[in-house]
């Protein structure tokens, strides 16, 4: 599989941006590295271009007839391969070369099928949702279910306008959507792929666990009354020194403190001391002084695991390299020739694309909440993923909600590599 043409760009005027990324993506499939057949379009969008969606996603289309599917969304930031562009008009686009006959686009409007006969099973999926859709959680839980790994990637629209997805399949329009144009809002869309597509994806917690894991041993609704079998607030202050005799003190560090859940049976820290990725990330919403409890942004039951946790730019940095060494890990071939080791030894190897990385693409899909400023400087959580992996090309959005396996997550980064 040869690199996937990417491009990006930022302009006041949408047609600017657009033509600047048909250079780039035009100029890369003219290069032997580079695919010169892709047949799906990945586009995201930021905010400032919402309105124009339509024109966009008309306008690509007619200037790139041989990509015949397209999906993506918008997002209040995008991001590319080492860089980042938040509060800003920006597209980015990856055109991707795979199997017709291994993937499939689909929308709320035509859902994606189960046994329809079509020869065509989805093993993964790539999902774009609308975080006021009803019970979307829910739905992500559902679509996990109708893929043979029951492992998703992708995110929530993130729009201060209109949250916006795109979804054109086969001959312009998906079998169902009539005459619409290929721009949706509301539901779940994506691409399901099939078992010939291979890929290999991380999720980033961000998080550092600050004490060892506990049993939920007393719940009631979104409290948690007992850990370990103790009054679970005394347990909060004990494992993070938090004292509320220091009542401002204590509400910079509460503040600070979130609660990494798993359900029974699974291990809330990983032997690594990072959070896995069965872990779902949820903040301190209050305290209960007459049941000593906790309260917390989401449902809990008795048998659950969880662990106190803090959230820093130091500990996402650090997660976020882990990730990408993981992954660069399970592409490495077992055995490589002498030339091949020495040349990835060598320092400039990261300067470029090589196929011997084995990457084609990545999709990186991030909380609205992290980006450059959380790590330290603009574009600062692109160029952490560029000096890991390499030129490799990426796209992706800064979402509302981070989608992985059958969750939906909060503060986290997806990422996912085609090999």
């Amino acid at each position: 599989m040869k690199l996937f043409p990417f491009g990006h760009a930022t302009h006041p005027q949408w047609q600017m941006a657009a033509g600047l990324v048909l250079a780039q993506v035009r100029a890369q499939m003219a290069l032997h590295d580079y695919a010169r057949s892709p047949t799906l379009g990945l586009l995201y969008i930021t905010d400032h271009y919402a309105g124009h969606a339509q024109d966009i996603l008309d306008h690509l289309g007619a200037e790139l007839p041989e990509i015949t599917d397209w999906s993506g969304t918008v997002g209040v930031g995008i991001s590319s391969t080492n860089v980042e562009y938040f509060d800003e008009p920006a597209l980015a686009v990856m055109l991707c070369e795979l199997p017709t006959d291994q993937y499939r686009v689909f929308s709320g409007v035509a859902p994606l099928g189960v046994g329809e006969g079509m020869g065509f099973e989805p093993h993964t999926a790539l999902v774009h949702a609308d975080a006021r859709t009803p019970d979307v959680a829910e739905l992500v839980a559902e679509m996990a279910q109708r893929t043979a790994t029951g492992y998703l990637f992708g995110g929530l629209a993130a729009s201060r306008t209109d949250a916006v997805q795109f979804a054109v399949g086969g001959n312009g329009n998906i079998k169902g959507h009539g005459a619409a144009g290929g721009v949706f809002r509301g539901g779940l869309s994506g691409v399901a792929f099939g078992e010939g597509i291979s890929l290999v994806s991380r999720v980033t917690q961000g998080c550092q666990p600050v004490a060892p894991q506990r049993v939920i041993t007393g719940a009631d609704g979104n409290v948690i009354t007992q850990l370990d079998g103790e009054p679970a607030l005394d347990v909060l202050l004990r494992d993070t020194g938090i004292s509320l005799d220091r009542p401002q003190e204590a509400m910079a560090l509460l503040r600070a403190t979130l609660v990494g859940l798993t359900q029974p049976g699974s291990d809330a820290v990983a032997r690594t001391g990072n959070f896995g990725a069965d872990v779902l990330v949820r903040h301190i919403i209050g305290l209960d002084p007459n049941r000593s409890g906790v309260a917390v942004a989401d449902h809990v039951e008795a048998g659950m695991r969880m662990a106190f946790c803090r959230r820093d730019a130091q500990a996402a940095r650090a997660d976020l390299i882990r990730i990408c060494a993981e992954i660069r890990e399970e592409l490495e071939p077992e055995e490589m020739s002498l030339p091949v080791a020495a040349a990835l030894a060598a320092p400039e190897a990261l300067a470029g694309p090589s196929a011997d990385r084995r990457i084609a693409g990545a999709i990186y899909v991030s909380c609205a909440g992290r980006g450059g400023p959380h790590f330290g400087g603009p574009s600062a959580e692109l160029q952490i993923v560029r000096r890991a992996l390499g030129d490799v090309p990426l796209v992706g959005f800064f979402a509302g909600g981070e989608i992985a396996r059958d969750h939906l997550y909060g503060y986290t980064g997806v990422l996912t590599v085609f090999r």
